[in-house]
């Protein structure tokens, strides 16, 4: 069964420039990697003042943040509800260096991450899921390569 992945926009945000079909087979391999299948999952892109509402109606945290995810995970099937402010991830990516492509693919499987378990909030556990985060990123990359070679052939 394929993942059941839906990519949306709130309010006048524009949906970023991605690659669905791509991003899907990317995070059901990720997931797999982790024991987990993918049931249906919601990307939600939104702005600041978007995602400052949803974190203080829902979480009670009155701050910005990059991603919200709402875990609806039974057994060893994720499902859930992203939310991913791209005006965060645009001033995230400028203040690590990283382009705004590789920030939101990193904030993009940060959520699935999430959703299969990892953690980043007690010690140590950031650097867990940085960890995780970049495997995940240098599979994309190896993924595409193989893709990109199966089409020369």
């Amino acid at each position: 069964m394929s993942p059941n992945i839906e990519w949306t926009t709130a309010g006048s945000v524009a949906m970023p420039d991605i690659q669905p079909c791509f991003l899907d087979a990317w995070i059901s391999l990720v997931a797999g990697d982790h024991g987990f299948s993918v049931g249906k999952l919601r990307y939600i892109f939104c702005d600041d003042e978007e995602i400052l509402r949803i974190n203080r109606e829902f979480l009670q945290h009155d701050y910005y943040t990059d991603i919200i995810t709402f875990d609806y995970t039974r057994r060893n099937r994720v499902s859930g509800e992203m939310f991913i402010s791209l005006d965060t991830v645009a001033s995230n990516a400028e203040s690590v260096g990283a382009t705004f492509q590789r920030e939101l693919l990193r904030v993009i499987i940060h959520g699935v991450l999430h959703l299969c378990g990892v953690n980043d909030k007690g010690p140590g556990e950031r650097e867990i899921m940085e960890r995780h985060e970049n495997e995940a990123l240098d599979r994309l990359q190896a993924f595409l390569i193989g893709l990109s070679n199966e089409n020369s052939d």
